[in-house]
């Protein structure tokens, strides 16, 4: 057995080995969707505090592989360098959040935020001239409300679609947006689960080979999206935020069920 996941039967662990892999793929080629795909999945079969353990290296590294392989990426910091700033400070407020109300269907307000979203997209109206001639102020808003959901839902990319796609960036400007984000807000949780969250170095190093696996889909993601033109990848991540919705909306079935 894994050093570190001693109880985790054999099983579980080829689902973990498997869904790894795959949400590596789905993060690769959309530049985001790794937690949201591979929490869930694993705490199916694992408490959430495992699985919160389990994905997070995986997922840092799925993150620097998108930034390494995603063009470059100076142009972008000197663009975007506030929105992990905003989302730090969203985050802090949304734990606090969380912390005084738990029972708060988080989950279910950020899938209804998708859902309003994509309808307005299917019905034309998502064009807002205002949030690009407003950019730095909505850039303010969105990545707060990015660390806000980070704080309270676990997932902070929703907010920041909306608004890079709102700016109209192109796939490699867009997926270097993100994951700069999720780079900060990733690094900053594990610092804080590895000073203070009581976790021992060897389930970490357990996560290790996992972390490998996750950043060689990745890879392969990333050589699927730079295959495919534009318009098929906003339709590929509008596809993407359905299922983040409808995902968002079954876990808070789920822990309704459970309770």
């Amino acid at each position: 057995m894994i050093p570190g996941f001693e109880s985790v039967a054999a099983p579980v662990l080829v689902w973990i080995v498997l869904v790894i892999g795959f949400a590596g793929l789905v993060q690769g080629a959309l530049g985001l969707g790794f937690p949201i795909v591979a929490t869930p999945l694993i705490a199916l079969f694992t408490d959430i505090r495992t699985a919160i353990i389990v994905v997070l290296l995986p997922c840092v590294a799925t993150v620097v592989v998108s930034l390494v392989r995603g063009g470059p990426l100076m142009p972008v910091i000197k663009r975007f360098w506030m929105m992990p700033l905003y989302s730090f400070c969203g985050a802090a407020i949304g734990t606090r959040l969380f912390v005084e109300f738990p029972g708060f269907p988080y989950a279910l307000l950020l899938a209804a935020m998708l859902l309003v979203y994509l309808n307005l997209d299917r019905l034309g109206k998502t064009d807002w001239p205002l949030i690009r001639r407003r950019h730095r102020l909505f850039g303010l808003f969105f990545g707060f409300l990015a660390g806000m959901s980070e704080g309270t839902a676990n997932v902070a990319a929703p907010p920041l679609v909306v608004y890079y796609l709102g700016l109209g960036l192109a796939p490699i400007t867009f997926v270097q947006a993100l994951n700069i984000v999720f780079f900060a807000g990733k690094a900053t949780q594990f610092t804080t689960l590895a000073t203070a969250g009581g976790v021992p170095v060897t389930q970490w190093a357990a996560t290790l080979p996992l972390a490998v696996i996750a950043a060689y889909t990745a890879t392969r993601g990333v050589a699927i999206r730079s295959r495919i033109p534009a318009p098929m990848y906003r339709t590929w991540l509008k596809r993407a935020l359905f299922a983040m919705a409808m995902i968002l909306l079954g876990q808070f079935a789920y822990s309704k069920w459970v309770a």
